[in-house]
C-alpha cells in the first residue's frame, strides 16, 4: 500500500478525500438519526466533519486550514460578509438587467416575513459550505499544485456542472439541462476566482451563500412573504435566440463581477505540495 501511495501521490490523496468526505457526509447523517432536533437547531455537523477532514489531509502535506483561508480573522470573517453582498448583488444585477431586454416590471412583495428570510440565510449556509469544501477547497487545491490554475478549473467547472445536471428531473427537461451547462461553469469560475483573489474559501461561501439565498428571497414571480421583490409582465420564451440573449446577460453579469473580482483581488491561493 505504501509503495502505491509513493507512487501514486496526487491520485492517493484523492481517494483519500473522497472517502473521508463519504464517510464525513455519512457520519453526520448518523448522528442527526440519532439527535433528530439537532439538525433544526445546527444544521453544519456535517460542514464540521468536512472542516476536520479538510485540517487533516493539509496536515499530511505540512499545512493547516490558513492555506485556504478557514481560520477566523476579522479579515476572513469579513470576506465571508462581502461576499454575501456581492452574491445577492449580483443576482439582482442580472435581474435587472434581464427586464431591460424583456420589459417585465418590478414590485416590492407585500407582508415580507423578516423571520423567514433570515431562516432560510441560517438553513442555506451548510449547503453552500459542503459545495465550497468539496469543490473550492483541498481537492481542487492540490490539483492546481498538479496541473496548473487553467486546467484545474476546466476539470473542476466540469465536475461541478455533472453534479448539478446529472439529475432525472434536469435531465428530463433539455432547456433546464442547457441552461445549467452553461452556467454552473461560469459559477464555478466566479467562487474560484473569489477563493483565488482572497486566499480564504470564506469570501466563495459567502459568494454563493448570497446567490443562493438571492434566486430563492430576493425576487420572485409572485406576490408573497418569502421574495422581497417579484416581476410583472413575464416573459417565457420559445424561441431559441430570446433564450441565448438571457444566458448571454446572466451569464456575462457574472462574468463581469469575476473579472472585477480578479482586478480588485490579490495573488491568490499558494498551491498544496
Amino acid at each position: 500500500m505504501n509503495k502505491i501511495i509513493d507512487r501514486f501521490p496526487f491520485i492517493s490523496r484523492m481517494v483519500l478525500a473522497i472517502v473521508f468526505g463519504i464517510i464525513a457526509i455519512i457520519g453526520s447523517q448518523l448522528i442527526y438519526n440519532m439527535v433528530p432536533f439537532l439538525k433544526t437547531y445546527f444544521p453544519f455537523v456535517g460542514e464540521v466533519l468536512l472542516v476536520l477532514v479538510t485540517a487533516f489531509l493539509y496536515r499530511t502535506d505540512g499545512q493547516d486550514l490558513s492555506a485556504i483561508g478557514l481560520n477566523l480573522s476579522f479579515r476572513n470573517i469579513g470576506l465571508l460578509f462581502l461576499g454575501l453582498t456581492i452574491g445577492i448583488a449580483g443576482l439582482g444585477l442580472a435581474t435587472f438587467l434581464r427586464t431591460i431586454y424583456t420589459g417585465e416590471q418590478w414590485h416590492i412583495s407585500t407582508g415580507i416575513s423578516t423571520t423567514s428570510l433570515l431562516k432560510s440565510l441560517y438553513y442555506i449556509l451548510p449547503s453552500v459550505t459542503v459545495q465550497e469544501l468539496m469543490f473550492r477547497g483541498y481537492p481542487f487545491t492540490k490539483t492546481i499544485s498538479v496541473i496548473g490554475v487553467v486546467k484545474a478549473n476546466i476539470l473542476f467547472a466540469l465536475l461541478f456542472m455533472l453534479v448539478h445536471v446529472l439529475d432525472e428531473d434536469v435531465l428530463r427537461n433539455p432547456v433546464r439541462m442547457i441552461m445549467l451547462a452553461i452556467t454552473i461553469p461560469v459559477g464555478h469560475l466566479f467562487f474560484a476566482t473569489g477563493l483565488l483573489r482572497t486566499k480564504t474559501l470564506l469570501f466563495p461561501i459567502g459568494l454563493h451563500w448570497g446567490n443562493n439565498w438571492a434566486v430563492n428571497h430576493l425576487v420572485g414571480w409572485n406576490n408573497n412573504e418569502n421574495v422581497i421583490l417579484y416581476l410583472t409582465d413575464q416573459k417565457i420564451y420559445t424561441e431559441w435566440l430570446p433564450f441565448i440573449m438571457l444566458m448571454l446577460i446572466f451569464n456575462g453579469c457574472f462574468l463581469l463581477i469575476t473579472a472585477l473580482i480578479w482586478k480588485c483581488g490579490r495573488p491568490g491561493v499558494k498551491p498544496v505540495n
